[in-house]
């Protein structure tokens, strides 16, 4: 590699450090006061956008119901918070710099998210791995010993749906979050109703209804099943406890988050189509037999939005463009998942983040090929591709989210990314893509690996990335100029490494094999020099990391 000068290079060891790990410590925020670098310079990562849509065809009553479900919203933002954090009154009144208040409320906690957790304020502690959803004190070994002698099982202890505190004789004890956090979701649950009452859409009316009681009950498999049912809805939301991203420990429990979105109908039409695809591409996944023997869902569809707000865990840090639910693996057999594409938050990262670093880090030859419609696809199939595979293991361990613990997230994630390009290829390859250029897609992701992997080592979407890139560099799929540091894809070895790993990702799930992705991920999640530099390039050209948001009814007009 040619030498780079040695600001670069200091660049390059910041970029380096961004990706490591944190040790586990609970917050103190009531001691945490001075700023430890320069908190504008974080605040200068994001490009704000505002949160706008088209709102001339909705209803009257469409208008009405949109500020009612952001209030839901508002209450999601609050416990996430405390699932993050705890209580943020005392931190957020004791910071005097307004830049450093606002990095704090981004990242919900003092932590910066974006550089694996680094702390933001002296004082803060190295934030814990499973956040404030567990005891600070407490152990693995422990929890695993808590639950191995309960009568359940510990399956109260692991529930998605229960927070983990001590009880008055220390041991562990599982407290729901209907009862944990009854206040709140009471007030949410009643502003659901509020707004189902409104609905003029049966589906839509009867989703806010059943969602509203799973708040309060902790049980919300009928109300996902209602949201897989919606199908001619202009309005939506996804609210409640959904990703485990959070829990860092175990992967275990779902934090709380709330969208409200508006459909793009014209765009929802063009989509619709592909859902059909799957059983077929699932049969052709390049996997022997038995780790594609599931049946993915023939009800899943595919639908583009506005999102007009975010709120909780997908406001957290870097933010999601797409949503693919339910989590449930029971539902997604029966009915599949629906694919959410958020095309406004989309098009604002492509034009703010993913363009510019493109003209850094990819060859000026095939620079042509980076596209907005192929990441819009890319993010798609991604979105589309979580259905594909295995959600039960075929070795008697239980689902695969059980099995691999912490390490479940990153893996989805970096499947979903090589299975959606498997998915454009193979569309692509029926003629059922039109006159799409496949080579768009392919170079477009290159180039979005290097927007993803700067979200950082706490992210499941920077992880697979990081993975992805080490493994398919490794394969020839793309090699830098070293010159220019900018990289050129190799097609034919780019198809040839995404089903490789495909099929190793695939395995590792189908497994349940533990052990064995830890290693793979962590021998995958390393940045060397190469990587560092180009990171190190693109940072110093001041493009943003992410997107943060100016949102709210007034922006709608309402």
């Amino acid at each position: 590699m040619t030498p780079k000068p040695r600001s670069t290079i200091a660049l390059a060891l910041a970029a380096i450090a961004l990706m490591a790990g944190c040790a586990t410590e609970e917050p103190v925020g009531e001691t945490a006061a001075p700023v430890k670098d320069d908190p504008a310079a974080r605040l200068a990562r994001y490009a704000t956008v505002d949160l706008t849509a088209p709102t001339g065809a909705l209803t009257e009553k469409e208008r009405q119901m949109i500020p009612l479900l952001m209030q839901a919203a508002q209450e999601m933002d609050a416990l996430f918070w405390e699932q993050a954090y705890g209580d943020k009154g005392p931190l957020l009144s004791g910071i005097a710099d307004s830049n450093l208040r606002r990095i704090v409320e981004i990242n919900y906690g003092p932590w910066d998210r974006l550089e694996g957790n680094a702390e933001v304020m002296d004082g803060a502690g190295k934030k814990a791995d499973g956040a404030n959803l567990y005891p600070k004190d407490m152990t693995k070994e422990e929890f695993e010993a808590a639950c191995a002698k309960a009568p359940d099982k510990g399956e109260a202890l692991k529930n998605l749906y229960t927070i983990v505190r001590r009880d008055e004789a220390g041991g562990l004890i599982a407290v729901p979050y209907s009862k944990a956090f009854s206040e709140r979701l009471g007030r949410a649950s009643d502003l659901l109703k509020q707004a189902a009452a409104l609905a003029e859409d049966p589906g839509l009316r009867r989703y806010l209804e059943l969602r509203a009681t799973a708040l309060v009950t902790d049980d919300y498999r009928a109300s996902d099943v209602a949201w897989m049912d919606m199908k001619d809805n202009t309005i939506d939301v996804v609210i409640g406890p959904i990703e485990t991203y959070e829990d860092q420990l175990f992967g275990y429990k779902a934090s709380f988050t709330g969208y409200v979105l508006v459909k793009d109908k014209e765009w929802s039409s063009r989509l619709a189509r592909y859902a059909s695809f799957l059983p077929s591409l699932q049969e052709g996944l390049p996997v022997p037999a038995a780790y594609k023997s599931e049946r993915p869902g023939a009800d899943a569809d595919l639908n583009a939005y506005d999102v007009v707000y975010y709120a909780g865990d997908c406001n957290a840090g870097s933010k999601t463009i797409a949503i693919n639910l339910p989590n449930d693996e029971t539902v997604q057999l029966e009915k599949g998942t629906r694919r959410l594409q958020l095309k406004n938050a989309m098009k604002a990262k492509f034009d703010q983040i993913l363009r510019p670093i493109a003209q850094i880090l990819i060859d000026a030859k095939q620079r042509q090929h980076v596209t907005f419609d192929a990441f819009f696809a890319n993010t798609m199939f991604h979105e589309v591709s979580h259905g594909l595979g295995i959600k039960n293991t075929i070795t008697g361990k239980g689902t695969v989210r059980q099995a691999l613990k912490e390490q479940t997230s990153a893996l989805e994630e970096a499947k979903a990314d090589v299975l959606g390009l498997y998915m454009i290829t193979a569309l692509h390859d029926r003629g059922e893509l039109g006159d799409a250029d496949l080579k768009d897609n392919y170079v477009t992701f290159v180039a979005s690996i290097f927007r993803s992997i700067r979200f950082g080592a706490t992210s499941a979407h920077g992880r697979a990335n990081l993975m992805a890139f080490n493994f398919l560099r490794e394969g020839g799929a793309f090699k830098e100029d070293e010159a220019t540091g900018a990289y050129t894809v190799d097609f034919d070895k780019m198809k040839q490494s995404l089903n490789a790993l495909a099929e190793k990702i695939l395995k590792f799930q189908g497994d349940g094999d533990y052990e064995g992705v830890t290693a793979f991920m962590t021998a995958m999640n390393a940045i060397d020099d190469q990587l560092g530099y180009n990171l190190a390039d693109v940072s110093a050209a001041r493009i943003p990391v992410d997107v943060v948001f100016r949102q709210g009814p007034e922006l709608l007009g309402m």
